[in-house]
């Protein structure tokens, strides 16, 4: 079929793209995106559910840790629910018979699981730098309050600079085969560069900048060799730093090489450029590192079992309502005070541990 140059986008459908005798073949996606897909279904449905599912069963009152895995895990877990729309999707050669308000839908929960997810985990960086750089002075910040605000603020957030979406995504019926954009139609497309630049400096571009000072400064607090930090032993602090690297690492993996061959895509398209090579290679880029951006779906309930050492700890805490209880008792009862304070909880003391080990204590519950 002849398209208009460089149309919209469908949502990742092989439909081929022509712009300035450009042909761009997308039937690679019937396999990879089906399997990409339903391997992140399977691995992120029981994962994300289980870690929702043993947050529900504490009775005590959330703490911040619990409130943001929460958010996370919801946040997963929409998205997670749409991708059988999509497997199914590209198993029928990228015909979409649902709709026009699931596909609506589809592309909006997409977005709003990856920006939420960015924002939740700027808000953590920021939670875990207080705790690990000023620990006293933050305390009347780090509170289960703050951190409903936290989240609170952050979907309405994403909610509302998501809102074009749904006016940018609908069906088309093209030569018989209804598809679902990706983007918005050729007519519109131009509008929405211009909408979804601005929303990756706002959701992904600042928060990333963000997440980075948080880290590089929590990582030369625990590198400093002051008294507090050699109490709290060289292989402590060495774990902590790996685990902030492993963290920063994924979420490196997981959103910023998307976000690059999308804007280097988008770009393009709004550039109209005649570089079929260069064409065809950012679109292979974006069509492939779309679905592992879903990655994170997966990878943080995954980091949240794994990162410690104890792993049975975890489910006896989640499960018999102690999360940040440690099996001395009143110690680590102390600390995660220190972590995240409530107006119910005592008044932290900061002892022989020091505040270093505050953040190790909470590094699962976080991840």
């Amino acid at each position: 079929m002849t398209a208009a140059p460089f149309p919209a986008t469908c949502l990742d459908t092989n439909i081929s793209e022509e712009g300035r005798s450009c042909y761009l073949s997308e039937h690679y996606k019937q396999v990879y995106l089906s399997l990409t897909y339903s391997i992140i279904f399977v691995l992120g449905l029981p994962l994300n559910g289980a870690v929702l599912w043993l947050s529900w069963r504490q009775t005590k009152r959330w703490s911040c840790a619990t409130i943001y895995l929460a958010n996370l895990m919801v946040a997963d877990l929409l998205y997670i629910s749409t991708l059988p729309f999509l497997i199914v999707t590209y198993s029928l050669e990228d015909t979409w018979p649902f709709g026009e308000l699931l596909c609506k839908l589809v592309r909006f929960l997409f977005y709003a699981n990856l920006y939420s997810s960015v924002l939740l985990l700027t808000c953590i960086s920021v939670h875990r730098f207080l705790g690990v750089c000023h620990p006293l002075r933050s305390l009347p910040y780090r509170t289960r309050r703050h951190a409903l605000l936290g989240a609170t603020a952050t979907w309405a957030l994403v909610v509302i600079q998501l809102l074009p979406t749904l006016i940018f995504s609908h069906t088309d019926d093209i030569d018989g085969q209804m598809i679902c954009y990706d983007t918005t139609s050729a007519d519109h497309f131009d509008k929405f560069f211009v909408y979804s630049m601005v929303l990756m400096l706002s959701s992904f571009v600042l928060p990333s900048l963000v997440i980075l000072v948080c880290y590089s400064l929590m990582v030369r607090s625990l590198a400093t060799p002051v008294e507090t930090l050699t109490r709290v032993g060289g292989a402590t602090r060495a774990k902590s730093i790996r685990i902030i690297l492993l963290v920063c690492g994924l979420f490196a993996l997981c959103f910023v090489p998307f976000h690059i061959s999308r804007s280097l895509y988008f770009t393009l398209r709004f550039l109209s450029s005649g570089n079929c090579q260069l064409l065809t290679v950012v679109s292979l880029a974006y069509k492939v590192w779309r679905p592992l951006v879903s990655l994170s779906s997966c990878l943080n309930p995954v980091l949240y079992f794994l990162s410690g050492g104890n792993r049975v700890r975890l489910f006896q805490e989640l499960g018999h309502n102690k999360v940040g209880e440690h099996p001395a008792g009143a110690k680590g009862q102390r600390l995660w005070a220190v972590s995240c304070t409530g107006s119910e909880e005592h008044s932290p003391k900061i002892e022989a541990d020091g505040p270093i080990p505050i953040l190790i204590k909470s590094w699962l519950s976080f991840s």
